[in-house]
This record gives structure tokens, C-alpha cells and sequence, in this order.
């Protein structure tokens, strides 16, 4: 999965499409992501000893990674990610995240 935690990514398909937000968690097993204000759901939740009222709170659910991309902001739209062996001075090489769209590393 070329998706992180900490990605900034566009929503393309489904009834929050456009939207372009961070990603808050990552389930590499289940190929899901949970996204900033993304697939909003309301939890009911029962009184504890922690939340005695308890109540109705909304959250954040999980969306399959194939409905977002990441988004590039130096290209402006929604960009796929290869990997790049990049060598510095010392010769030491290092594998890193690139942008498809214009070619600029991912944070």
C-alpha cells in the first residue's frame, strides 16, 4: 500500500468525492484508511464510568484505499506514487516516494 499515515489525498469516488484531506490511519491488512472528515458516522455510545451521559458522538470510518489518491500540491491534482533510488553524496542509496504527476518526492 504507497498510502501513509500523514498523506495528503483526494477522495475520487463515492459521495465525499473531491474532497482532499489527511489521512488519520492506515490498515495495511485490510487495504482501508481512515480519512480527516471523510465517511462520517454517528456511534452511540452507552454510559460508562469514564462517559456517564453517554450519547450519540460521529466519527470517522474506514474507506478502502482504492477510493483515494494521493494529492499533489505542488501539481495540483490527484497523482499516482512510484519509488525512486535516490543517492546522495556519501553514496549511501535510499528508496523514496515520488509523484507520478510531477515527479517531486513525497514529504
Amino acid at each position: 500500500m504507497k498510502i501513509k499515515k500523514g498523506d495528503k489525498v483526494q477522495v475520487i469516488t463515492g459521495a465525499y468525492k473531491g474532497t482532499i484531506a489527511e489521512v488519520i490511519k492506515v490498515f495495511p491488512k485490510d487495504d482501508k484508511v481512515i480519512v480527516e472528515g471523510v465517511n462520517m458516522v454517528k456511534k452511540h455510545l452507552k454510559p460508562t464510568q469514564a462517559n456517564p451521559d453517554g450519547g450519540i458522538i460521529e466519527k470517522e470510518a474506514p474507506i478502502h484505499v482504492s477510493n483515494v489518491m494521493a494529492y499533489d500540491a505542488k501539481a495540483k491534482k490527484a497523482s499516482r506514487i512510484g519509488y525512486e533510488i535516490k543517492e546522495d553524496k556519501k553514496g549511501n542509496k535510499e528508496k523514496v516516494r515520488v509523484y507520478k504527476a510531477s515527479g517531486a518526492a513525497v514529504k
